[in-house]
């Protein structure tokens, strides 16, 4: 416990915003495959295994404004059939306007994909429901434990 007071409660203290601006957001690639319709899509099919797969990817644009592009692969098996496949990319710009050099990558990729991830949701509820299949509602995704593991995978090998 420490003895600090909290930022809420100390009347001064205020938390401290992100210095990150999105210029822009924007969908890369989409791609949704169906190729056991219309098979695929009768009565009676069973339930599908969905498995996904999540990359976030960086590349500096300036000094201060980055691209951050978030990946997902989702792939739908019944038995050894793919049912549906989705893949997405879906990037934005963040500018990072006096961000200190050694915060950046965390920022880049665990807030940055956090930023981006309800619109890759929603892109691959709406082509899942076009496909003529249940909106697939994935889950949040926890980019900071994916950014550990990225770091001690990282660590590990060098």
């Amino acid at each position: 416990m420490t003895d600090q007071p909290s930022p809420a409660t100390d009347g001064q203290s205020r938390p401290t915003a992100l210095p990150i601006n999105i210029l822009a957001q924007y969908l890369k690639d989409l791609s949704f495959e169906n190729p056991r319709a219309p098979q695929s899509l009768m009565q009676g099919q069973p339930v599908p295994e969905i498995s996904v797969i999540v990359d976030v990817q960086t590349a500096a644009q300036t000094e201060a404004v980055f691209e951050v592009t978030l990946n997902l692969r989702v792939e739908a098996k019944a038995e050894a059939d793919i049912v549906f496949l989705v893949e997405v990319s879906y990037a934005a710009l963040l500018a990072l306007p006096g961000l200190p050099l050694e915060h950046r990558r965390p920022v880049l990729l665990i807030e940055g994909p956090r930023l981006l991830f309800p619109f890759v949701r929603a892109i691959i509820a709406d082509a899942t429901r076009n496909g003529g299949f249940p909106p697939l509602l994935l889950n949040p995704i926890d980019f900071a434990e994916l950014y550990r593991r990225r770091t001690d995978d990282t660590a590990g090998t060098a």
